[in-house]
């Protein structure tokens, strides 16, 4: 069976993404969800998952000093271009870039390279089907291999439940994280606002999604606080190919929705739900 991956991502923060991939969730009903977002995962708020497995994720190597073979010659201080070594040569695990310099200069064999644990990682059961999901620490990198982690498990699960469809909750932005989320996806929602930045940034997304040649759709959250701005992103999504499946009008549904731990589309009927599930039946005609 062929697995689609459907992934919602955002030029910015505060578009509404997480929102739309909730109530996306709610109407495709049989899906596996992806919450990609891992330096901000949010979506667990509204979907209240129940953790059936976890584990840490091991994001690098960080050094650690054995102090009962330390003879504080200080080589290892002189070397780190990091400045990770404090008081008594032991190593601050936020400044250690996980390098290694450290470990092969010291004379006594003193410092060792460990895994770092950088977050936790989670399968679990939601209202809507299975979700992963992952914690990333603070000030922790390496989120694009978490996402791939996340992916690759979704994908699992997807075929061991014979799910057609992964929704995944991307990250905002266009680095790292965003290209280990959409990398080998079927097609990707982009969630824009008709704002200066939201234009830029929708710009900035499509060259991106031009790379790797994924199929894009485009839903203009807010659609009618700018129509000129609007106009603009029409006009862009046009020139692109990307197809517009939905303009949703500004709406304070979506924040009684937040507050009640549901989506839109659970919580109430209205403009803004009808145009979310257009949307929906838009996107499954051709994402399926």
């Amino acid at each position: 069976m062929t697995v689609r991956e459907l992934v919602v991502i955002s030029g910015k923060g505060g578009t509404g993404k997480t929102s739309i991939v909730a109530s996306l969730a709610a109407l495709s009903g049989t899906s596996v969800l992806a919450d990609c977002d891992v330096d901000a995962a949010d979506l667990h708020l509204i979907l209240s998952p129940a953790v059936q497995k976890e584990g840490d994720f091991i994001g690098g190597l960080v050094a650690l000093t054995d102090q009962n073979k330390c003879t504080q010659c200080g080589k290892c201080a002189e070397v780190c271009r990091f400045d990770a070594f404090q008081e008594n040569y032991e190593v601050d695990p936020i400044a250690c870039e996980g390098c290694g310099v450290c470990e092969r200069i010291c004379p006594v064999s003193a410092v060792s390279m460990i895994d770092r644990i950088s977050g936790r990682w989670f399968i679990s059961e939601t209202r809507f089907g299975p979700m992963v999901h992952a914690r990333l620490g603070l000030a922790e990198g390496n989120s694009g291999k978490l996402v791939t982690m996340l992916r690759k498990e979704a994908r699992r699960i997807a075929q061991e439940r014979n799910s057609q469809l992964i929704i995944s909750d991307g990250s905002p932005g266009i680095g790292c994280p965003v290209i280990a989320s959409i990398a080998g996806a079927s097609s990707v929602l982009v969630v824009t606002e008709p704002t200066v930045s939201g234009i830029h940034d929708l710009e900035r997304v499509a060259e991106l999604t031009a790379h790797f040649n994924i199929r894009t759709f485009v839903c203009i959250n807010k659609a009618d606080i700018n129509n000129s701005n609007t106009l603009s992103i029409r006009n862009l999504a046009r020139a692109r190919n990307f197809n517009v499946v939905a303009e949703i009008p500004y709406d304070t549904a979506f924040t009684r929705a937040q507050m009640k731990g549901l989506s839109i589309i659970e919580a109430e009927n209205g403009e803004t739900a009808d145009a979310i599930r257009s949307m929906w039946e838009t996107m499954k005609c051709e994402i399926l």
